[in-house]
């Protein structure tokens, strides 16, 4: 069984930065592609990010040069780095395993201005 757990969100002010994490169990991790999702309130989960399992990355138009996503093989993790928050930035953070249909419970991005 596959089990993904998001962490790191928080509030911050517009312009700071927050760095999420996605702790994997249940699975080789390095043979999987990873992505990040958020769902504003009211609104459809979106994707942010996506890593394959080579490493090679992907952005949603409004994080790029914003947000970096990266893995850690040797932890199972991978992590999104999100630099130059905006208010239009908060949502809840979700990583998901698409082999698996797997997702995590999400955590919480709240962005002030």
């Amino acid at each position: 069984q596959v089990q993904l757990v998001e962490s790191g969100g928080g509030l911050v002010q517009a312009g700071g930065s927050l760095r999420l994490s996605c702790a994997v169990s249940g699975s080789t991790f390095s043979r999987y592609g990873i992505d990040w999702y958020r769902q504003a309130p009211g609104k459809q989960r979106e994707l942010v990010a996506r890593i394959s399992s080579a490493a090679s990355t992907t952005y949603a138009d409004s994080v790029k040069g914003r947000f970096t996503i990266s893995r850690d093989n040797a932890k199972n993790t991978v992590y999104l780095q999100m630099n130059s928050l905006k208010p239009e930035d908060t949502a809840i953070y979700y990583c998901n395993l698409p082999t698996y249909g797997s997702w995590g419970q999400g955590t919480q991005v709240t962005v002030s201005s």
